[in-house]
């Protein structure tokens, strides 16, 4: 069971995009950052246990080539092995800060390349693994960054070509040191998800087919890969086979954000039927298939939820965000 804790106050509410909450744990600091996109801009906001703010930041979208304003598309902390950087993407390029959005270190612009007039250019999708940052773009292609140590000298190193439409979410899991180990999932508006290696070097191993319906969220634990949908599904596929072991009909309405407590195996799914679910993932010892039991489901009444996410490993509190709604909600079990 998951109780309601005291929420924190935003100067707007989120937009209406998918995946719009990041969060990063500082447990050395007491301390835990919130990321919130609204229009051309971003909020962050740290905050202690208890949900008293301690500090907010606007940043904003870097003007590119254009008249309109650029809007962020997403807002995202990479933890990489040696720093942490906070990524923002958008209508014109790609800006990483420093963890806590006081310097920008890099900007990367979009480069239209072939898009007709009448298409939208962005950036969206964002996750690190090992000392690289991938983000996904409008074309459908993954851009790779190789981030040093410290220091703003940050090179795209390659772009990943597995996709026909737009990204719509990157997931990664640690290796542990094994070459054939699928550690990164990609996924676009298709539904399409490609399923990659990133050591030695990026390599595609499987596609797993879409079914004309959007995947918004993607996450990976485990080599199991759990894919959240437009029509309110949720699958649950072997990473290095693509073999579909369980279909959930968890949401009526389309899911927005998926995420998952790595310690104790839980996945958080929240849609526009105001619902946030927690379900327990397990395999099953005797023959390894995946396995799920429905933990917790958490009304958001009156509210179109647009992201949710775990703010600890284990999965014992978890934050909400809403369009038109100007606070995230905070819950934490009992």
């Amino acid at each position: 069971m998951f109780r309601r804790e005291r929420s924190i106050s935003l100067r707007g509410s989120a937009a209406a995009l998918c995946n719009n909450l990041s969060v990063l744990q500082l447990p050395a600091h007491n301390l835990t950052y919130f990321g919130v996109v609204h229009g051309p801009s971003a909020q962050i906001l740290s905050a202690a246990p208890e949900g008293v703010p301690l500090a907010q930041r606007h940043l904003h979208a870097k003007e590119g080539a254009g008249v309109s304003p650029s809007l962020i598309t997403q807002v995202h902390w990479c933890v990489l092995p040696f720093r942490v950087l906070l990524v923002l993407t958008s209508h014109r390029g790609i800006q990483m800060y420093e963890s806590d959005g006081s310097i920008m270190v890099y900007w990367h612009a979009l480069d239209s390349g072939d898009a007709s007039p009448v298409q939208a250019v962005f950036a969206r999708g964002i996750a690190a693994s090992g000392h690289f940052i991938c983000v996904g773009t409008w074309s459908g292609r993954v851009l790779v960054f190789d981030i040093p140590a410290k220091g703003p000298n940050i090179v795209l190193s390659e772009e990943l070509a597995g996709h026909q439409t737009a990204v719509t979410d990157i997931a990664t899991e640690p290796a542990q040191g094994q070459d054939c180990v699928a550690d990164m999932v990609t996924a676009d508006d298709s539904g399409l998800l490609c399923v990659w290696r990133s050591r030695p070097e990026f390599t595609l191993l499987i596609r797993i087919p879409g079914f004309g319906v959007p995947c918004p969220s993607v996450q990976l634990w485990q080599g199991i890969v759990a894919a959240s949908y437009g029509n309110g599904q949720v699958r649950l596929y072997e990473a290095t086979t693509g073999t579909l072991h369980v279909q959930i009909n968890a949401h009526a309405r389309a899911i927005c954000a998926l995420d998952l407590a790595p310690e104790a195996g839980k996945l958080l799914s929240a849609a526009e039927d105001t619902f946030v679910h927690i379900w327990k993932l397990s395999r099953n010892p005797e023959n390894g298939y995946i396995e799920v039991e429905h933990c917790h489901g958490e009304c958001v009444s009156y509210t179109q939820v647009c992201g949710a996410r775990f703010c600890d490993p284990s999965g014992n509190s978890f934050a909400v965000t809403g369009y038109d709604l100007t606070e995230i909600l905070r819950f934490s079990s009992v």
